[in-house]
């Protein structure tokens, strides 16, 4: 029963959608109203408001490590089970994922994710944080990094954290469930990797370089009123 009640609650807490809560109450747009509908820190950011955006992804993260870190803490002797923190932590994310106050409709779940294992173990979180920033560094799609991050969390459990008699067992079980379910969540952006159209991480240099570029095309555009032979031809030389 007390199992069940930690449960309950860290569901609940997974289910407070700082996406959503944070900009209604700074008077900002609801993420599920533009850009990829997805209430999650990503889509709060192209609204432009960065320092809203931070807060909902550190809020999203805290969210997925409290549960685990208060099993840990409240539970020492482990008598809910040596996988009640994880468990903790995968009820926060199905609650982020599936939100019960916001009819259900919630975000990917990656920030919650690198919480619950940045609770569970700060090893594995490094591991992983390495493995997404390669594959980012790599192929410039923050979806793809955080599928192959996601992916990889419970092998890595499994090979170098886990003890022998829980390689196999349910902590990796559940870390396993957590990713499948993320990926899932992601059947979108793969689709869009798989078609090409995908959007593509850039650097602040390269975004730079990249509106430079744009401003020079826009002035070295003919105007509209221009004829199209007067933009097409240079100017005579009045000696001609």
């Amino acid at each position: 029963m007390l199992l069940l009640i930690t449960l309950a609650l860290s569901y609940a807490l997974g289910s407070l959608s700082f996406a959503i809560l944070l900009p209604r109450l700074t008077g900002g747009p609801d993420p599920r109203t533009y850009g990829s509908g997805n209430p999650g820190a990503t889509n709060v950011l192209r609204a432009g408001n960065r320092k809203i955006a931070i807060a909902v992804l550190v809020l999203d993260a805290l969210k997925g490590a409290i549960p685990v870190w208060a099993v840990m803490v409240l539970d020492p002797s482990q008598s809910l089970g040596a996988a009640a923190p994880a468990a903790a932590g995968l009820a926060a994310f199905l609650g982020h994922l599936y939100p019960v106050f916001f009819r259900f409709q919630g975000g990917k779940g990656v920030a919650t994710a690198i919480g619950a294992v940045l609770g569970l173990h700060a090893g594995l979180a490094l591991m992983l944080l390495v493995i997404f920033a390669g594959v980012l560094y790599r192929w410039r799609h923050v979806s793809l990094a955080a599928m192959c991050a996601a992916a990889a969390a419970p092998v890595l459990y499994a090979l170098f954290i886990a003890t022998a008699g829980d390689a196999l067992g349910n902590t990796t079980a559940l870390l396993l469930v957590m990713a499948a379910l993320l990926v899932w969540r992601h059947r979108a952006n793969i689709e869009r990797l798989r078609a090409g159209t995908e959007s593509r991480w850039l650097t602040p240099a390269e975004k730079r370089a990249q509106a430079a570029e744009s401003d020079q095309n826009s002035e070295t555009a003919p105007h509209p009123d221009t004829p199209a032979d007067a933009a097409a031809s240079p100017p005579k030389n009045s000696a001609d």
